[in-house]
Formats: structure tokens, sequence, C-alpha cells
């Protein structure tokens, strides 16, 4: 029991990630079939590195008070993760659709080898409610956590 209350502020987070991608997973289950490889894909609905940023937060803010030097880092790292992922990953994505479908247009040209280029994934940042639905699985089971830790020290 030691171990489970000495390491809650790396365990906490990233269960509540796992959760995260499971549901994320789930949803992509229940609407696509099952593809294992999907497992762990970047994207989507909720997104695990915004639940895993917040849960360090909120576990960091928890244990060791907002106006710890850890809080403000931890916080720094939040704000630097979620803007990644609302803004420059989300603009790879695009410029990914875009060369997919400027590839596509290009079969007039038969000097063209299109094997020689890959198709881009097209969703690898999330968007505003992926993000802010990370955030609110985050602040759930992580205040879920750190009552049950409490509970059983």
């Amino acid at each position: 029991m030691d171990f489970i209350y000495d390491y809650k502020l790396i365990w906490i987070p990233l269960l509540v990630m796992s959760v995260a991608q499971l549901m994320k997973f789930g949803r992509y289950v229940l609407r696509h079939g099952f593809n294992f490889e999907y497992m762990l894909t970047p994207g989507h609905f909720p997104s695990a590195h915004s639940a895993f940023v917040t849960s360090l937060l909120i576990c960091i803010g928890y244990y060791e008070k907002t106006s710890s030097p850890d809080f403000a880092l931890a916080f720094a790292f939040a704000l630097l993760t979620i803007y990644d992922a609302l803004r420059i990953r989300v603009n790879i994505g695009i410029q990914g659709r875009v060369l997919n479908r400027l590839l596509s247009q290009l079969d007039d040209l038969e000097e063209v080898d299109k094997k020689t280029f890959p198709h881009l994934k097209e969703r690898v940042g999330h968007y505003k409610n992926e993000v802010l639905g990370g955030i609110a699985v985050s602040f759930v089971i992580s205040y879920l956590l750190i009552y049950l830790v409490e509970l059983f020290k």
C-alpha cells in the first residue's frame, strides 16, 4: 500500500490518461468496428494528452499545494501540451489533408509515382470539444482516485 501512496503523483495521471484513451478506443469500436491499431492513435475525443496533464496538475495542486514551484511547472507543462494539441498538431492534420488531396489530383501526370508519397494522417490534433472532454474526464477520475487513495491511506 505504501507503493500506491508514494507514487500517486505519477500513477493517477497515467491511469487517467489510460481511461481517456480507452474511452476514445471504445467510441472508435462502436463507430467503425474493432481495429487494435487505433488503440494508441492520437486525436479524437477525449484528449488523453489533456487528461494526463490536467490530472498531473490536479494531483500536484492537491498534494503539493497550488503555491508550490511544482504546481507552477505542471501548469506551464499543461498549457504547452494543450496549446500543442489545439493549434500545432491540428494544423499538421490540415496540411496532411491538403497534401493528400493534391496527390489524389495528380492522376493526369504519368511521370509522378504516387507510391513514393505516403498517405499522411489527417487527424493528429484535437478540436476544442475533444480537449475539454479530456479535461472533464481528468477532473472526475483524478478526484475520484485522490479520494480513494486518501480513504485507504
